[in-house]
């Protein structure tokens, strides 16, 4: 998966305007150092009314972000449309973000492209990395991969994490550039030392399966729990894994149920049909099949057939819920239809214990399942 659009950067825009500016924009930026938004505001207007685009810039910040004013989306789209015409990356940037968000304007793919475009060639870092999505995703402009690699490219050269992390899906699925599993591995640590949390799961993934690099379970657990520090769901479930397994670390289910449990709550299914797993075996955990019945349940409605699967045997044996086998018999045939070969099993010898009315009730409660996305099931 890529990071997607990332989003307006805002006061960490005036970093880019603190040269050595004379006059009204300089009295406002040394009033803003000081935490004076009102006398920083003053100064800017002042600026902004005499055509300096990187004042009418940083006002169309305070404007969208109600710093110092009262916010105001169009007249942040005001400010930043006079210096966006005059040719201001960051401005232009910002006119990009609100077409493709739809942020007090109506939402136009188009008109993002044209004003991202404007500055991606000036260099903005921002600006390529949010194009390289758009031609990645197709927004606005035919999807094209190869475009995608050349703007991300671009922007991650100057360091932008978000475009490393990206290059790095891209070598290492084949899209848009040869499959090269090394290069996104550079890519990956580039972003990932940045502390990008995406990119730190996926070099943790590299060092597990040991693709680009030499297997390595040690360096793996080291990045998954950056990135699981950081709430990352993915990262929390695969530390949780290498803890159940002890890979990379001594073999404790205490730790895996600690982990599994944050990714579950967060909605990773993986992570609830694991944890679902800890409290039917006791690993961990006490012993609990109700425990275990709920979180196959959440995992079941999301897709995993191994926890279709796992459900539809606590109503057949009546753990953790009463026995039920028209309900065992509904949720093994969905596990068997999603790939589950041990749910056909199951399905055929909870079928043994039915009538053909029952398996026929069955069999529509199934067809119902999933024809409603999960929604009712059970």
């Amino acid at each position: 998966m890529k990071n997607g659009w990332v989003g307006l950067v805002m006061w960490v825009a005036l970093l880019f305007f603190s040269g050595a500016w004379a006059g009204e924009f300089e009295e406002g930026s040394a009033a803003f150092n000081r935490n004076d938004y009102a006398k920083a505001l003053e100064w800017w207007q002042k600026a902004a009314v005499q055509g300096n685009a990187a004042a009418q810039t940083i006002l169309g910040v305070m404007y969208h972000n109600g710093e110092g004013v009262h916010k105001d989306i169009a007249k942040a789209f005001e400010y930043w449309q006079k210096a966006a015409a005059q040719g201001h990356a960051d401005a232009q940037t910002y006119l990009g973000g609100m077409f493709y968000n739809g942020d007090g304007v109506p939402k136009d793919y188009a008109k993002a492209v044209e004003w991202l475009q404007k500055a991606a060639v000036q260099g903005n870092a921002l600006a390529q990395y949010n194009l390289g999505w758009m031609y990645a995703s197709g927004d606005g402009v035919p999807k094209d991969d190869a475009k995608a690699v050349e703007w991300w490219q671009k922007a991650a050269v100057q360091g932008n994490a978000d475009a490393q992390s990206n290059l790095g899906v891209m070598y290492h699925k084949g899209e848009g550039v040869p499959k090269d599993d090394a290069k996104a591995v550079e890519w990956y640590q580039k972003a990932a030392v940045q502390g990008q949390a995406d990119a730190q799961l996926k070099l943790g993934l590299m060092y597990s399966y040991g693709e680009g690099v030499s297997q390595d379970y040690a360096e793996a657990v080291k990045w998954y729990r950056l990135s699981a520090l950081k709430e990352n769901v993915g990262a929390q479930y695969n530390l949780g894994w290498m803890y159940e397994n002890g890979d990379g670390v001594p073999q404790d289910y205490a730790k895996a149920v600690e982990w599994y449990r944050l990714s579950a709550v967060q909605g990773n299914a993986y992570a609830q049909f694991s944890l679902g797993s800890m409290y039917r075996k006791g690993e961990g955990v006490p012993q609990d099949y109700a425990e275990a019945v709920k979180w196959y349940r959440l995992s079941a409605v999301q897709g995993i057939a191994y926890a279709q699967s796992n459900l539809g045997l606590m109503y057949r044996k009546g753990e953790g819920v009463p026995q039920d086998y028209v309900r065992a018999h509904m949720w093994a045939n969905i596990a068997a239809t999603g790939g589950d070969k041990y749910a056909v099993k199951d399905r055929d010898l909870v079928a043994d214990k039915m009538t053909q009315k029952q398996i026929a009730e069955a069999q529509k409660m199934a067809r119902d399942c999933l024809a409603n996305h999960y929604k009712g099931c059970d």
